[in-house]
């Protein structure tokens, strides 16, 4: 029988929907206790968000506005609850973003994650996250430590020296990347070190290709992987078997339009924007930059969660042409101006100082002079001209793409 970290994870979707969204407006109130908050959300009335059409009308925080926003008002923008005094950590990310990290057990939520990944009370760990500054480390190490696993904080680098921790502890188990996972295994298998403890590991912040989770498994250790940042902590994880990443029990995710923060039909791809419960440090439709899309149905492990594809790629595409910047908000802009635009995206080709610009729109309906008034409407945005194509509805590629450059730089 499978088995789950708690109850929640087996909720009724329709239980978790009502119950996420009961709690959702004393955190939202909570938030503008914060000085940061309360200007971002100005004129909200929390009470009325309780459903996802509510949160949807709220305006999204770009994760890359914060490191302005502490600039303005250190050391976090005013987005937090928590003073900094009274948290445990005080950490920083490159960027450079600066983040709390508060107390309490399992304070990013990653025990989830960690349960799902096979580890249990009494495992020991080798974490290859970093330490220094950064969360890296603590966001896994928290969640191990809630379960009851004993860690080695290895961070990054000095190879040799981890591995000969790894000989003398043994973990069962590896945090960090899934590339380092390799180095290790490799400069064990040339140098003689025992590294043959380790059979599972979660492995997050870089990319899982198919070919190298299936080298791993042939060495003997079984890999999944999770999706976290510093402002959320885990967002969503992998289960045995690794369809998709199941959302954590900690937040809410939308798939937004780039740049609109309007939500996406079902299976489409756009930027993930996410809601966190957190009381010291809360985040209420926090725009990661990161692109995904929702899958259907639930896990076959028995999670009922929402699943998404994992990380698809990044949302912001602001991309320069003949000396102007076009930006994701203006394609939304055009798309705003003329209602039987369904999707669109730019397109930029030829070679530098030669640029083209088509602008590509799925429509409902072809009305006469409909692609001049479109042009018209992106000259006016972005200055610039551009021809505009027509097509029905499934043409453009669901790839979460606004602006696609095509141009060669050879």
């Amino acid at each position: 029988m499978p088995e789950y970290h708690d109850a929640l994870e087996t909720r009724d979707a329709a239980v978790r929907e009502r119950e996420q969204f009961a709690r959702l407006s004393a955190i939202i109130a909570h938030a503008m206790s914060a000085p940061g908050w309360s200007r971002h959300l100005a004129g909200v009335e929390p009470k009325s968000v309780t459903s996802r059409a509510a949160l949807a009308k709220l305006p999204v925080l770009h994760k890359s506005d914060i490191s302005a926003l502490q600039k303005q008002n250190p050391p976090f923008g005013g987005l937090n609850v928590t003073a900094p005094g009274k948290v445990r950590r005080l950490l920083m990310s490159p960027g450079p973003i600066f983040e709390p990290e508060g107390e309490g057990e399992d304070w990013y939520g990653a025990a989830r994650a960690v349960y799902a990944a096979g580890f249990r009370t009494g495992d020991i760990v080798h974490n290859s996250f970093a330490y220094h500054l950064t969360p890296g480390g603590f966001i896994l190490e928290s969640g191990a430590r809630a379960l009851g696993c004993s860690v080695i904080p290895g961070g990054v680098g000095n190879t040799e020296q981890q591995l000969d921790a790894i000989a003398h502890y043994r973990p069962s188990g590896y945090f960090g990347t899934p590339d380092f996972l390799k180095i290790l295994l490799d400069t064990a298998a040339t140098s003689g070190k025992d590294a043959s403890s380790i059979k599972r590991g979660l492995v997050s912040a870089a990319a899982l290709p198919a070919s190298l989770r299936e080298e791993l498994g042939r060495r003997g250790v079984a890999v999944l992987q999770c999706y976290a940042t510093a402002e959320l902590g885990v967002i969503a994880y992998e289960s045995e078997p690794p369809e998709g990443m199941i959302v954590n029990e900690s937040v809410i995710v939308e798939i937004v339009r780039p740049a609109t923060g309007d939500p996406v039909p079902d299976g489409e791809v756009g930027e993930v924007v996410v809601t966190s419960f957190n009381p010291d440090y809360p985040m209420i439709r926090l725009g990661t930059g990161d692109l995904s899309a929702l899958m259907p149905g639930t896990s076959a492990c028995g999670r009922t969660n929402v699943r998404i594809k994992g990380w698809m790629g990044r949302a912001d595409q602001t991309t320069k042409v003949r000396g102007m910047l076009v930006h994701p908000s203006q394609v939304a802009d055009v798309v705003r101006r003329h209602a039987e635009i369904t999707r669109a995206r730019v397109v930029i080709e030829g070679e530098m100082a030669s640029d083209r610009l088509t602008f590509k729109a799925e429509v409902s309906a072809r009305s006469e002079g409909l692609a001049e008034a479109i042009a018209a409407s992106v000259r006016d945005i972005t200055k610039l001209r551009a021809d505009v194509v027509l097509s029905g509805a499934g043409s453009l590629p669901n790839d979460g793409k606004v602006i696609e450059d095509a141009r060669s730089y050879k």
